[in-house]
């Protein structure tokens, strides 16, 4: 019952938020009693939202492909990129093989990707 009362909450929430989005804008002082109300009622809409669609740090795979995308790269250029071949690349994304050291910092610093994903 408890989570029905959590959910219509988050409900009111996020209606009341979309009234005074129409009201409030940049200009608006942060003491407006309005502005006031839309930064606790974002509140209350960003923990339930936190609790109920979690999203959690992207794969190190999804990573790879979506700069390999962004950079217009196909797996040989990544390869010759991290100095390594295209068929350990391959196996680094299917899974089949753990990157080394020497890849994992190759990632970071040629592809920007954060090592938290990396390590994960």
């Amino acid at each position: 019952m408890e989570k029905s009362i959590e959910h219509k909450t988050y409900v009111k929430a996020v209606l009341r938020m979309e009234e005074l989005l129409k009201k409030v804008g940049n200009d608006t002082p942060e003491y407006d009693s309005q502005m006031i109300e839309l930064l606790e009622v974002s509140d209350v809409v960003e923990k339930y939202e936190e609790n109920h669609f979690p999203i959690g740090l992207p794969t190190l795979k999804e990573m790879i492909e979506l700069r390999m995308f962004e950079m217009g790269l196909k797996r040989q250029d990544l390869a010759t990129l991290l100095n390594t071949s295209a068929s350990r690349i391959s196996d680094y994304l299917n899974g089949r093989r753990e990157i080394t050291l020497k890849i994992a910092k190759a990632l970071h610093q040629k592809l920007n990707i954060d090592s938290d994903i990396i390590l994960q």
